[in-house]
């Protein structure tokens, strides 16, 4: 497990900025009501991978809430504690599970991007089929078909997000670094 550290807070720092960015204005609408097509959860799996779970664990909370926060200053948003903690759970174990790939030996080969994105599946269906919508109906009383449709829909456009973004990041990171024994 990565050490908490100075590079540690800013990696959380720069990740939550760029979680929130990408997540409040670069997201994409979708048919499914208050729910998006996110880009950010590739920069957060991507954080989580090289710097550890609590790092992944306060990029995702901290820039979920900033995304929450600032719809809700604009427009009335209710604050989805329920999405906010799927978003640090999720990164909280992309941390956990991607301390197995180390990209700092100049490769990201075949089977860590197998590891990668295998997990990255099974932790969004995690978050989002099971997590939100679950906390969804319990604290906010919504209704269970909307919870789990909406819950679903995450699943599938968050895995694909992370499994383009996330490992195009990855590929890059470890490229930019000199391979064993160079």
């Amino acid at each position: 497990m990565k050490k908490f550290s100075v590079k540690t807070i800013v990696a959380i720092v720069v990740g939550a900025i760029l979680f929130f960015v990408l997540g409040r204005f670069v997201s994409i609408p979708s048919p499914i009501p208050d729910t998006d097509i996110s880009i950010q959860y590739g920069v957060l799996a991507f954080v989580a991978a090289l710097f550890g779970p609590i790092a992944g664990f306060f990029t995702g909370l901290i820039g979920h809430f900033l995304i929450d926060f600032t719809k809700h200053l604009a427009d009335g948003y209710t604050i989805w504690w329920s999405w906010i903690a799927a978003s640090a759970f999720f990164g909280l174990m992309m941390g956990f599970v991607a301390g197995k790939i180390n990209m700092e030996n100049g490769e990201f080969e075949k089977k860590d991007i197998i590891i990668f994105n295998v997990s990255q599946i099974l932790i969004h269906l995690l978050a989002w089929l099971l997590l939100a919508p679950v906390l969804d109906v319990l604290v906010y009383k919504e209704a269970a078909a909307e919870a789990f449709s909406q819950g679903a829909f995450c699943v599938a456009s968050n895995a694909v997000a992370t499994a383009v973004v996330g490992t195009l990041l990855c590929i890059s990171y470890a490229a930019s670094k000199p391979k064993k024994g160079e």
